[in-house]
């Protein structure tokens, strides 16, 4: 610590399956990180990299610590641990990390330069998520939110939906919601509410997502934007709660904040004609058994926001051979990869007469599975 005292942190690293290739999973800094936690999202990797068809298995990392009250030098401290507790299990082979929770580009480049002191040797594809000057893509960082938006595209074709009159709602103002709402934006969706942990916006005649994170990044909280002539057009706008985004009457509702927001108590009252999941679980299964039977399409979040991982491994295959693309092919590659994927999970839920989300297990588990039978290990 700065203070020339030492303090002891728990750090995590699970690894769940490798049969389809080496494991791959962020790491995430935080008070809450637990043991059970970071087991059960090592096991959705599996599930998601299987999905998508990008060959990697599951895996998820954490140290258990408040980084808001660290100084970058003690930061940096704590990510060169990591990698030296965790060296012999990690590599571009074995186990490639990625950011995740209160982790970035930084603490990548850190826990990247420790590693490759540590075995002597410039590995750059042993950690995605890297800063660019250090192997990393461009467009990592909004790949998620391009990834969303390129789902929603394909429920819209789905449900016979045109963007100029799909009514988009976005619960969650971050980096993933914010890429989410721009590109669908750009796209002529329309975007009518987003909103941030503090509070929401709404405005039926359509809100500029750029506008607004201008404003919210000025003004500290997105609540304070509906006035504010330059991202919002007409005078039918307000200041919602999060709840009430969530029961607007809109045509795709995104749900990319917190896990558990569509609930028993209120799924009910979702009105949206399809849910895609950019957070992870937004949907607990007592709501999610509630909008099966209202009919709503639900694209669950090991579909929905899996162009993280695509991202992460394209920006591995890069590293590997040396060789970079531009941020057009990423984005060509990526869209055709989870155009793809959607395709898939609907033809195998249309098999089995079943839900989007039973349609991603079925193809993801089933890939799993028949990997591990094939080597034997069934």
């Amino acid at each position: 610590m700065d203070d020339g005292s030492t303090q002891n942190f728990n750090s995590l690293r699970v690894q769940h399956n490798d049969a389809l290739g080496p494991f791959k999973g962020g790491i995430r800094f935080g008070p809450g990180v637990s043991l059970d936690e970071v087991k059960a999202l090592a096991m959705w990797m599996t599930w998601k990299t299987a999905l998508v068809g990008v060959p990697f298995g599951g895996a998820k990392g954490g140290i258990i610590c408040d980084p808001k009250r660290f100084s970058k030098r003690e930061l940096e401290a704590l990510s060169r641990g990591y990698v030296q507790q965790f060296v012999e299990y990690i590599g571009p082979d074995k186990d490639i990390p990625a950011p995740d929770m209160y982790t970035n580009a930084q603490i990548m480049a850190w826990m990247l330069d420790e590693y490759e002191k540590l075995t002597g040797h410039h590995v750059p594809g042993a950690f995605t998520g890297k800063p660019v000057e250090l192997g990393g893509i461009r467009t990592r960082e909004s790949a998620t939110g391009y990834g969303g938006a390129v789902v929603v595209q394909q429920v819209a074709r789905l449900l016979k939906m045109k963007p100029k009159s799909t009514s988009v709602a976005v619960q969650g103002f971050g980096n993933v919601g914010h890429s989410a709402a721009q590109f669908l934006f750009d796209a002529g969706y329309k975007i009518v509410a987003l909103s941030d942990s503090q509070g929401a916006i709404y405005n039926k005649k359509g809100l500029n997502p750029a506008a607004a994170m201008t404003c919210k990044i000025e003004k500290g909280k997105i609540a304070e934007c509906y006035f504010a002539g330059s991202v919002v057009n007409g005078s039918k706008s307000g200041v919602i709660s999060n709840d009430e985004l969530l029961e607007l009457d809109v045509d795709i509702l995104i749900p990319a904040a917190l896990e558990n927001q569509i609930t028993a108590k209120n799924a009910e009252k979702i009105k949206a004609k399809a849910v895609v999941e950019l957070a992870n679980g937004p949907t607990t299964p007592e709501a999610d058994k509630i909008l099966q039977q209202k009919k709503t399409t639900v694209v669950p979040d090991v579909l929905a926001n899996a162009g993280g991982v695509v991202a992460s491994y394209f920006e591995w295959v890069q590293n590997s051979y040396g060789y970079y693309w531009t941020d057009e092919e990423v984005y060509d590659k990526l869209s055709d990869i989870l155009v793809k994927a959607f395709g898939r999970v609907l033809g195998k839920s249309g098999e089995h007469k079943a839900d989007m989300r039973t349609g991603a297990y079925l193809l993801a588990v089933g890939r799993v599975a028949k990997a591990i039978e094939l080597r034997g290990g069934i």
